[in-house]
């Protein structure tokens, strides 16, 4: 593909005398734009796939039902702190925008926060637990620990069961044999019946802690670098 002003030279070239905005001009007239890729060509589908969603949804509603907990975890995009821009705007007074660094090189950083994000789906509420090392199976499920200590436990006495939806991938992986041996020792711990549902590779955006949690937390977080946001616990 060429630029107007490619076309323009091309077309000069051909002995065409044409500007840059005449191609424009042109090329409108003929129903073209300037216009970016479309994510919209999804790939074959498993046949199997509307009833892998069915089968998570009946196994969450069927814990909800009973009183037992579901939550939906997953970590969110690591940030690099310090005075570093980040997307969106804030009302601020005129003329006076938060100043940050021009460059965000990693090396710059004064760390790396690892948000682990943990969404209670009964109480439509969240969690989140922040690790500055590694995002480890060890780490996932010790946030999963603090929130049951601190939260779960009180919400949910009579809980036998718990639920867990994940994604595929990450710390929280299927094929992760340290997420399940950490989840074996926190069944153990609290003698929680506890299942995993994940969800298929290329679905994770219908994991609910996603638009239900993160959201929320970049919407907070807008216009904002990360060493001005108030608290990252």
């Amino acid at each position: 593909m060429k630029s107007t002003r490619e076309l323009a030279r091309a077309l000069a070239g051909a002995g065409h005398a044409c500007s840059a905005p005449t191609v424009a001009r042109l090329l409108k007239g003929e129903g073209y734009s300037l216009q970016a890729n479309a994510k919209v060509a999804e790939g074959d589908q498993h046949p199997d796939r509307d009833a892998q969603f069915r089968y998570i949804n009946d196994r969450a509603r069927g814990h909800l039902d009973a009183g037992q907990p579901v939550v939906s975890v997953d970590t969110k995009k690591k940030e690099k702190i310090d005075e570093f821009a980040n997307g969106g705007r804030e009302w601020r007074p005129a003329g006076n925008p938060e100043r940050v660094n021009v460059h965000d090189f990693p090396s710059d950083a004064l760390g790396r926060a690892i948000p682990f994000g943990i969404y209670d789906l009964g109480a439509n509420s969240g969690w989140v637990s922040v690790g500055t090392d590694h995002d480890t199976s060890a780490f996932a499920v010790q946030a999963l620990r603090r929130w049951w200590r601190s939260d779960g436990s009180a919400r949910y006495p009579g809980a036998r069961r718990l639920l867990i939806c994940a994604d595929s991938g990450g710390s929280n992986a299927a094929r992760a044999r340290a997420w399940k041996v950490e989840l074996a020792k926190l069944a153990a711990e609290t003698g929680l019946e506890i299942t995993v549902c994940h969800y298929r590779p290329g679905t994770s955006k219908w994991n609910k802690v996603g638009h239900r949690l993160f959201a929320q937390i970049t919407r907070n977080w807008r216009g904002r670098s990360p060493a001005a946001r108030p608290s990252w616990s």
